[in-house]
């Protein structure tokens, strides 16, 4: 009875059942994703920068008044050609490395071992205030819907943080299972939203009437400087994090591997310049 009862209770089996039975070596082609399964994977924490990024810009800007608000279509622009510039960049680091080129193999290779701590070290610090920033702005948006939870908003942080870490842990399959369906759903939501804004613009032949008029903007005591629209760019930046995923996971693509992670590459940036 007592052997019995200890391996009920053997630490394999209890890490058997939250993390899945350990795969063979010959499984490995069947834990291999597509662009529309990579995108969920890879593409999450890029998508997810997009609701807080814009916002972050717009922050800048709003104490400006009139005149800093009319900036915000240059700073667009600026971001996008960032945007274009990197896609293209990350396009042809995933055809130079194959098995993967992340920022610290390609600036080791290039520009020597220090450059390529330095680039890890940026990295690894992007990924650490990028999971905060995520969880904290959607958590935050939760709280808009659901007021109660403010009284309990770092237990539903830790929660939400416990849940990402618990699925990712689970392997890039079922990962990619668990988060098409919000990465997925963000994503017809928000072209649902801009159909919506195109159709209202076109029925009312270009000039939309707001349903209630808003209050006029105050006049802005501060002066638009170079400075305050770099600091709006740089912020309108943060939309763009996690790009580089997919160079730096090349290896979990199915065969044709590169083909597929230029083609999620490409998807991941075209939704985020929507």
């Amino acid at each position: 009875m007592q052997q019995a009862s200890a391996k009920t209770f053997e630490p394999s089996s209890v890490f058997r059942l939250l993390f899945g039975r350990p795969l063979k070596t010959s499984e490995g082609k069947r834990q291999k994703v597509g662009p529309f399964g990579g995108i969920p994977i890879l593409g999450l924490d890029a998508l997810g920068s997009a609701s807080y990024g814009p916002e972050a810009a717009l922050t800048v800007l709003v104490p400006l008044g009139a005149i800093g608000l009319g900036y915000v279509r240059e700073v667009i622009i600026a971001i996008l050609i960032l945007l274009a510039i990197l896609h293209f960049s990350y396009r042809q680091t995933i055809t130079a490395y194959p098995n993967g080129g992340g920022s610290y193999t390609v600036a080791k290779e290039n520009l020597g071992q220090t450059a390529g701590l330095v680039a890890a070290a940026s990295l690894l610090l992007d990924y650490l205030l990028n999971v905060a920033v995520a969880i904290s702005a959607g958590v935050g948006a939760l709280e808009s819907a659901f007021p109660a939870l403010q009284q309990n908003r770092l237990a539903v942080c830790l929660l939400v943080l416990a849940l990402v870490t618990f699925v990712n842990l689970r392997g890039v399959r079922e990962s990619g299972l668990a988060w098409s369906i919000p990465t997925y759903g963000f994503v017809v939501t928000l072209l649902c939203v801009i159909a919506i804004g195109v159709w209202k613009t076109i029925a009312s032949d270009g000039h939309p009437t707001p349903v209630e008029l808003p209050a006029p903007l105050p006049a802005s005591a501060l002066p638009v400087s170079a400075w305050l629209l770099m600091r709006s760019f740089a912020s309108g930046c943060t939309a763009m994090t996690g790009v580089e995923a997919v160079s730096n996971a090349v290896p979990i693509f199915a065969e044709p591997k590169v083909n597929n992670a230029r083609r999620t590459l490409t998807l991941i940036c075209s939704l985020l310049a929507v």
